[in-house]
């Protein structure tokens, strides 16, 4: 009964002929980005804009150290960014990953969508890109990510990393690593909660109906660098459609950008599906194959139907911010994970 009521409450039903718009929902409880959004859809501007704006309040704000400069160092201690922009409305997209010493990642993406015939740039070439874009080129460590890099690397010998089938073996060192075949060796494995989810995640529907979708992160802590997650990846962090609806996910992006979820509940709710029914059928198909990731799908319909599903949390609830015409302020939803 408990698990019944929390689907419950994390499902809106728009009983009215009116669709529920404008509308944004945010991954987490990112209140302050979920307001800024919302102030940009209130005045009439559009979904895209409310992304960007949203997005970007956590980058500056460095959301629970998953988001924007400072945070999420790499095995090689530098923070890089990944973000991306989705026009439902087009169905255009503009994504950077391992972005390098440019804090505006999201505003870096809207230049992709708008300025590129291309969808996604990475890495040194991306940062030269926003560069000529007229961003400013700035370190992305802090003292802070400094400190916990230096704490990984030196008092906990790199444990837990990323690395399988290596030698010498990574439990007892910091590499340099070459590949050993064969292996049975088991690691530890890279702890997924809050603080080490990796993504703000935005869905957002303004007043003339049209959908974008978004994403922003650091990525995870001590990744290999190179590295990028599911964030930018169109599908997977996120997506949106004018003709459905849109949707976001978080979490363990190395296993979830497999299953491209977030293109999974568009298409579960274009068969129908309810956002919560669509959300839990994505989570599921990634469970299926990994029941030990951690992670979650928040789904927006095109009238306005809201929904999440979550799995792995620890039996912790996962969070999700949202704010309609309905609302006087935003609200936080809970929802219980499988």
């Amino acid at each position: 009964m408990k698990r019944a009521l929390c689907i419950l409450c994390c499902l809106f039903i728009n009983t009215n002929a009116t669709p529920n718009h404008p509308v944004v929902v945010t991954t987490w409880s990112f209140i302050n980005s979920t307001i800024g959004a919302w102030k940009v859809l209130k005045n009439g501007g559009s979904a895209l804009n409310a992304i960007e704006i949203g997005a970007s309040i956590c980058e500056s704000e460095q959301c629970d150290g998953t988001v924007g400069y400072g945070g999420s160092p790499g095995e090689n201690g530098e923070t890089t960014l990944d973000a991306l922009l989705m026009d439902g409305k087009t169905m255009n997209v503009g994504a950077v990953g391992a972005i390098r010493r440019i804090k505006n990642a999201i505003s870096v993406a809207r230049h992709v969508l708008e300025n590129t015939k291309h969808s996604i740039l990475v890495g040194e070439l991306a940062t030269e890109f926003a560069v000529q874009m007229g961003f400013k080129e700035e370190s992305l460590n802090t003292q802070d990510s400094k400190q916990l890099w230096m704490k990984w690397h030196n008092e906990n010998h790199c444990q837990p990393n990323f690395w399988v089938d290596v030698t010498p073996d990574p439990r007892k060192s910091c590499g340099p690593y070459q590949p050993k075949y064969r292996s049975k060796t088991s690691l530890s494995k890279i702890k997924g909660d809050r603080y080490n989810h990796d993504t703000i995640g935005m869905v957002a529907i303004d007043s003339n109906g049209d959908i974008a979708a978004g994403t922003s992160t650091n990525g995870a802590k001590y990744k290999i660098p190179g590295r990028i997650g599911d964030s930018p990846i169109p599908g997977s962090g996120a997506y949106a459609d004018n003709d459905v609806g849109g949707a976001t996910a978080t979490g363990d992006g190395d296993v979830m950008l497999r299953f491209l979820p977030s293109f999974l509940a568009v298409e579960e709710m274009r068969r129908g599906a309810s956002p919560t029914a669509a959300a839990q059928i994505a989570v599921k198909r990634i469970a299926k194959y990994y029941p030990e990731y951690m992670g979650a799908v928040v789904a927006l319909s095109k009238d306005g139907e809201y929904g999440a599903a979550c799995h792995g949390l620890a039996g912790m609830p996962f969070p999700f911010v949202v704010h309609d015409k309905t609302m006087e302020k935003c609200h936080v939803v809970l929802v219980e994970c499988t």
